[in-house]
């Protein structure tokens, strides 16, 4: 279900995207919300439904559950936008949405239950192989811990990832498979204590001897070749190296052009101890332009990737699989530096907790120490490429 808002602005604007339409709304009620997000390590209950109206959960579900099969390069605006007032909310906001993709590689008889009551059933993914898949009758049976499951407190579902016993894929190696578990199976372990992204509530799931039956699994080989079920949508045929980190890099972006808003909005307030206005030394408007430029450098970067990913933009042969990293991991590299440099130039007064720009600061380093950001290692893929060393590998 829309929000009024949301549907007002479709109505006047009939060629916006509902998530983008609804997303101003959602950065709105997380940026107000953020002091409890924090304390309670999750996004607050306002905040998740904001989520769910604005149209995350069924931007990437098939048409034929009520989805709108949308774009990527619509999900990436609607995620900065969220990042703007909240890393958490966005960085919470998109991987669910991402995650949903993986219902569309179901089969049928599993994407009728998962989206049984329609298409806003929120999701969360446990990406890495983790606990123990074993065969049975029917279907499967799952045990064991998976880390650093952003959004499993609010999820209607999970896909826990396993590497499973026999399979062979194409590649040589063995079979790894996502199970769609419900959120009344799951127990959650309270361990996510973090510096910065904390209202991402990324904490442990725990299964013990969990059955999922055989119709709710699908193997990550189809992911990784676009290989849906039943769907000739872009959003579901795409190889997943196009995609790339994209639901890891926009939050961080989005965070940094929060971050260079609310510095422009403290420098125009504030005064050195002369009684100066900070607005009208030259060091304070080279910083922010510096800064303001870097975020605009990410965001180009985010939406080309977007582009290549709903095939928009076409690239040469094998350019797509290691570009689009190398682009990503670059573009949170200048997001940091530009929220690095905002945060030095707030002096002692924004160190206190209550500072806005400390947060963004907080989210954006923690978000930026995944390994998927790595620009000596998506770098040297990309340069491998170009000069054409065959030992390289397209990252996945």
């Amino acid at each position: 279900m829309l929000s009024d808002s949301t549907a007002t602005i479709l109505a006047e604007r009939p060629g916006v995207a509902a998530v983008v339409a609804g997303a101003p709304r959602v950065a709105q009620i997380a940026a107000r919300c953020s002091d409890e997000t924090e304390t309670a390590r999750c996004l607050a209950p306002e905040v998740v439904e904001a989520v769910r109206e604005a149209g995350f959960a069924r931007h990437f579900v098939p048409a034929a559950f009520g989805g709108t099969e949308g774009r990527f390069v619509d999900m990436t605006s609607a995620v900065t936008l969220v990042g703007e007032g909240c890393a958490s909310a966005a960085w919470a906001a998109s991987l669910s949405a991402y995650a949903a993709r993986y219902g569309a590689y179901l089969p049928p008889e599993g994407q009728a239950v998962i989206w049984g009551d329609g298409p806003d059933a929120l999701m969360a993914g446990a990406l890495m192989p983790a606990g123990k898949a074993e065969p049975v009758s029917g279907g499967w049976r799952l045990s064991g811990e998976w880390k650093y499951i952003s959004g499993v407190r609010f999820a209607d579902w999970v896909f826990a990832c396993s590497a499973v016993p026999g399979g062979v894929g194409p590649d040589g190696r063995g079979e790894v498979r996502f199970f769609a578990v419900p959120q009344a199976d799951i127990t959650v372990k309270d361990t996510w204590f973090t510096l910065g992204m904390r209202g991402t509530g990324s904490d442990t799931m725990v299964l013990d001897d969990v059955f999922v039956p055989e119709h709710l699994t699908l193997s990550r080989f189809d992911i990784n070749a676009g290989r849906a079920t039943a769907s000739e949508a872009r959003c579901h045929t795409v190889p997943v190296n196009a995609v790339n980190a994209l639901p890891l890099a926009v939050p961080v972006v989005g965070a940094a052009r929060g971050a260079v808003r609310i510095a422009a909005e403290q420098n125009l307030r504030r005064s050195d101890r002369r009684g100066a206005p900070l607005r009208e030394k030259p060091s304070v408007q080279i910083d922010l332009a510096r800064s303001a430029a870097e975020v605009d450098a990410a965001a180009l970067l985010v939406q080309r990737a977007a582009r290549v990913a709903d095939g928009i933009e076409e690239t040469r042969e094998g350019e797509a699989a290691v570009r689009g990293p190398r682009d990503l991991a670059l573009a949170v590299e200048l997001s940091v530096s530009a929220v690095e440099r905002l945060f030095r130039g707030t002096g002692t007064t924004g160190h206190f907790e209550g500072d806005p720009v400390q947060r963004f600061w907080r989210d954006v380093n923690t978000a930026a120490s995944h390994v998927i950001f790595s620009f000596e290692t998506t770098g040297t893929a990309y340069g491998a490429w170009a000069l054409g060393v065959e030992s390289a590998e397209p990252r996945r």
